[in-house]
């Protein structure tokens, strides 16, 4: 992905790829300017991890769809990816279906939706999601 020009789908889902692949994966998002969907489904994704492709969601600016269904995203993780939703303006469809957020995650995507422009779609799906969270979304 560093290098490649032409590769606009990549699907992980069900690899279990460690820690050090998806850090590997979040330098090269962070160059990368042809990649627009990124499948991530049960790959049993760390806070660690989440907080690094966080941190090149700040920066890429061509991914379009990213799928973390079936990780359970610790609370560290949400809040990294909620702040890279306040800055991000590429992403047009995030899937969170059976993340275990929690209602302190809910509402700092919440307040993330308040920001960013580009969102289109935000799958919860899945999530049981407490009265506070739901209240910030509304």
């Amino acid at each position: 992905l560093h290098v490649n020009h032409s590769l606009k789908e990549l699907d992980l889902s069900l690899t279990g790829i460690p820690d050090a692949g998806i850090s590997a994966l979040a330098e090269a998002l962070m160059v990368n300017q042809t990649l627009e969907k990124l499948d991530l489904r049960d790959i049993g994704l760390s806070a660690k991890a989440a907080s690094a492709l966080a941190s090149a969601l700040c920066v890429n600016h061509s991914l379009k769809v990213l799928n973390f269904f079936g990780n359970v995203i610790p609370h560290a993780g949400v809040s990294s990816l909620a702040g890279a939703l306040m800055v991000n303006q590429s992403l047009e469809e995030l899937d969170l279906r059976y993340t275990g957020l929690s209602a302190e995650g809910t509402i700092r995507l919440a307040s993330a939706l308040c920001v960013n422009s580009s969102l289109k779609v935000l799958n919860l799906f899945g999530n049981k999601i407490p009265d506070a969270g739901v209240s910030a979304l509304a």
